[in-house]
């Protein structure tokens, strides 16, 4: 880490993801236990942060959201209201002195696509160039996950941090602290192919939430065979999900999104809302190779890979009551503006 001078503004951007395969094997204590990977695509939506120094005390805005808060000095960043919890975790990890911070975010709340920890990543390298710091994207990284998930006291894995900073298509792989790395380098045909093919459907807000994390994680740590066994499926099926890739087979792709989905609503009665239901009954229909929701599941975005003609299940989509994002990979990870 070095200190440099910079501008008197600061923003940043960081990519929002699809998780392909793994999800949830990222959150302790299975992730501890067991050790658990996830193969995470970053897309070109994006969630972005700004600090304007100056002022007294801080302005704290969420532009997506309409929410603001004024603070007027360091102990009110304490505070328990449940307004803006990251913003201000994240200034009691980097106090940048008075000023502005604003974000906002090009995917709607509760997508499940991991905007809280592209939020992360955005917000830990805004304030960093703020204070004059330099910081790696594997840095960012495990700073954004410690401010979610210790400094907010927010429950969740690892994985949303690391897509968010790095950008690409990773396979990562989690045990404890350590977290590994493995860029996937995909045939340019194939993810050109691949990425007119996904579809990505916003079905509502999401109903996931904390309680659904520590219901999921407390069957495991009670040893419930349903959930071990899902968990450990969902691990399994990220290494073949790798394999589908970098050997460019879309059909096994689209199954082994449709599997990962499968063992994703044994974690949980409540994984997969009747919305969700009724889209991937449509998108079936339609001709769709497979699919799976975005994230935890419960409500807020699915992804789909299409056959040969993806504009009739995006045209499904819409008639199932579903908006459709558009959105391609993204090579970039965070950026400072």
């Amino acid at each position: 880490m070095s200190r440099s001078s910079g501008p008197r503004s600061f923003q940043a951007s960081a990519p929002v993801r699809l998780d392909l395969a793994g999800g949830w094997t990222d959150v302790a204590p299975f992730a501890d236990r067991e050790g658990g990977q996830v193969i995470s695509a970053a897309i070109t939506l994006r969630v972005f942060a700004e600090f304007e120094p100056g002022g007294i005390g801080l302005l704290l805005r969420a532009e997506d959201l309409g929410q603001a808060e004024r603070v007027a000095g360091p102990a009110e960043l304490s505070s328990a209201d449940g307004l803006l919890p990251l913003h201000k975790a994240a200034l009691r990890m980097f106090p940048a002195g008075s000023g502005t911070l604003r974000t906002r975010s090009q995917v709607p709340p509760g997508s499940g696509l991991g905007s809280s920890g592209a939020l992360d990543v955005a917000l830990v390298a805004v304030l960093a160039a703020a204070r004059g710091e330099e910081l790696s994207p594997d840095e960012i990284a495990a700073l954004g996950f410690e401010l979610e998930a210790r400094e907010a006291g927010l429950p969740g894995g690892r994985q949303d941090q690391y897509s968010a900073a790095l950008g690409g298509f990773n396979r990562l792989s989690f045990k404890g602290e350590v977290v590994g790395i493995e860029a996937l380098a995909l045939d340019p045909e194939f993810q050109a192919e691949l990425e007119r093919r996904i579809v990505i459907c916003y079905t509502g807000r999401s109903r996931v939430s904390g309680d659904t994390i520590a219901r999921v994680m407390g069957a495991y740590d009670r040893g419930d065979p349903a959930v071990t066994g899902a968990l450990r499926q969902l691990a399994e099926l990220a290494g073949e999900m790798a394999g589908a890739l970098l050997a460019a087979d879309l059909a096994r792709v689209g199954r082994l999104l449709s599997s990962n989905w499968s063992a994703q609503q044994r974690l949980d009665r409540q994984m997969a809302t009747p919305e969700m239901v009724a889209l991937e009954q449509a998108l079936g229909a339609a001709g769709a190779l497979g699919g799976k929701a975005a994230g935890a599941g419960a409500g807020g975005c699915m992804f789909f890979l299409a056959g040969d003609d993806a504009d009739r299940i995006r045209a499904a989509a819409k008639v199932a009551g579903a908006i459709v994002l558009p959105a391609g990979w993204s090579s970039t990870g965070v950026e400072l503006c």
